[in-house]
């Protein structure tokens, strides 16, 4: 079992940044694959960014490619996202999520565990 807890969500204008970060515990961190996935009012939630255990692949979706940064660091058990150049499209809740290394972490089926999610609103 891998608990997941965000925080770093809030308020900001549009062209601003936003740092939002997830601490992993319960299990080896080394050993999962790491994302960010976000749901705006009335919508599906959508795939934003993952990473892989060993840092050495990174996907973004159009979306956020060029604005978004995802980052981890395995001694802290951390997974971080960096978000530049914030749009009022980007106002969701994110969500942390995990899943094991076997695979990569893209859609919703991929995810084994889930944050409980931090809202971001961005003000126009």
């Amino acid at each position: 079992q891998v608990q997941l807890v965000e925080s770093g969500g809030g308020l900001v204008q549009a062209g601003g940044s936003l740092r939002l970060s997830c601490a992993a515990s319960g299990r080896t961190f080394s050993n999962y694959n790491m994302g960010w996935f976000r749901q705006a009012s009335g919508k599906e939630r959508e795939f934003v960014t993952s990473i892989r255990w060993s840092g050495d692949r990174i996907y973004y979706a159009d979306s956020v490619k060029g604005r978004f940064t995802i980052s981890r660091d395995n001694a802290k058990n951390t997974v971080s996202l960096q978000m530049n150049s914030v749009k009022p499209e980007d106002t969701a809740v994110y969500y942390c999520a995990a899943r094991n290394n076997y695979g990569d972490l893209r859609s919703l089926g991929d995810v084994g565990w889930w944050g409980q999610g931090t809202q971001v609103t961005v003000s126009s």
